[in-house]
């Protein structure tokens, strides 16, 4: 073999050496940069965990910070809610002692006046029964016919004061009946009746010192009209009377306040209609009062609403009322006014088919 010839293969085999000697450099430099790269990733992972073990750490940190603030907002909130709920018990109680003192006032003006003529004729008959004895005494000068004339006018007082207290203690026990604390049961009930003997007991029960009512020179129209034809009605009697106390003490409020405003032609009304109308039956109570302004006539079922100076109202009364007609009793409880002219409250009841 030539020189030739062997320097032509020894060039042949460099070249496919040389090749794998560059492609095995390339290997390495890429081997090498992978392994740059992975490491570099691994580096990335490593503090990609790190920070997202540090933002769950946070996370939890900030959960439990919440957590603890909501339960503190909560246990306030919850604290405030028994306090309101406490306070808008005691309203609610001085409401019904507010009631319950008018009511008493009414009650006893209605027993005073069958105790006054009890008493009277209780004064005369023990004079006439003096005046009988004398004449016995006399004997032989006796006069019969006197004697049978005081006879007859002490049989007459006598019946009026069996009258009388008749009369007072069917007063008790129509009050008893319609204002007891009992279990809150539904029972028929005559409306008329009730309404009647309501507004009475507002009227009297409002002529307390300081009350316009009290001016014994103001006269004070009452106007009934009431339906013949109202059927007996299942209702929570003294829920409704107390629904009709507050309105009919409204309406006497009404009035008494613009009666200070007004001249002597003036002359203050408050009346009370009840009418059936078809399955409904109504009751409508309107004086020519002060009225309610526009502004606020939308705001006068709200609790705490009142437009009672201070210490004259706990904004509940038509509060109560609203919920014991359309909760209890499935009604409604509308208002309609004008100020300076007169407010109309209208109630509306279910007749049963």
């Amino acid at each position: 073999m030539s020189i030739t010839t062997v320097t032509v293969l020894i060039a042949l085999l460099a070249i496919p050496l040389g090749l794998s000697l560059s492609l095995v450099r390339d290997y390495a430099r890429t081997y090498q940069s992978l392994r740059q790269k992975l490491r570099e990733v691994e580096d990335l992972s490593a503090r990609t965990i790190a920070q997202e073990q540090e933002k769950q750490h946070l996370l939890a940190v900030q959960n439990e910070t919440l957590e603890q603030q909501v339960a503190e907002r909560t246990a306030a909130l919850q604290q405030s809610l028994a306090d309101l709920r406490a306070t808008q018990a005691q309203l609610i109680q001085r409401e019904k002692l507010a009631s319950l003192g008018e009511l008493t006032a009414g009650i006893a003006h209605e027993i005073q006046n069958p105790l006054n003529f009890v008493n009277n004729f209780a004064e005369v008959s023990l004079e006439l029964v003096q005046e009988l004895d004398e004449e016995h005494e006399k004997e032989a000068e006796r006069d019969h016919d006197l004697e049978r004339d005081l006879l007859t006018d002490l049989q007459q007082n006598l019946a009026k004061i069996g009258e009388h207290g008749h009369r007072a203690a069917n007063i008790v026990r129509g009050m008893l009946e319609h204002s007891r604390v009992g279990t809150g049961q539904k029972q028929p009930t005559d409306l008329n009746a009730l309404v009647d003997e309501y507004l009475r007991l507002s009227y009297h029960g409002l002529r307390r010192a300081g009350d316009p009512a009290t001016d014994k020179t103001v006269n004070y129209t009452l106007l009934t009209d009431l339906a013949g034809d109202l059927p007996s009605y299942s209702v929570v009697p003294q829920d409704i009377g107390r629904v009709l106390l507050n309105l009919f003490n409204n309406a006497f409020y009404a009035v008494g306040e613009r009666q200070k405003q007004e001249t002597a032609a003036y002359q203050p009304t408050v009346s009370v209609r009840t009418q059936r109308l078809g399955d409904r039956l109504s009751i409508q109570i309107r004086d020519n009062g002060s009225g309610i302004p526009a502004a606020v006539i939308g705001k006068i079922f709200q609790p705490f609403f009142t437009t009672k100076p201070t210490g004259q109202g706990t904004g509940l009364g038509l509060s109560i009322s609203y919920d014991i007609i359309t909760n209890g009793h499935g009604g409604t409880l509308t208002v309609q006014s004008e100020p300076g002219q007169f407010t109309e409250f209208t109630i509306t009841l279910p007749i049963p088919a």
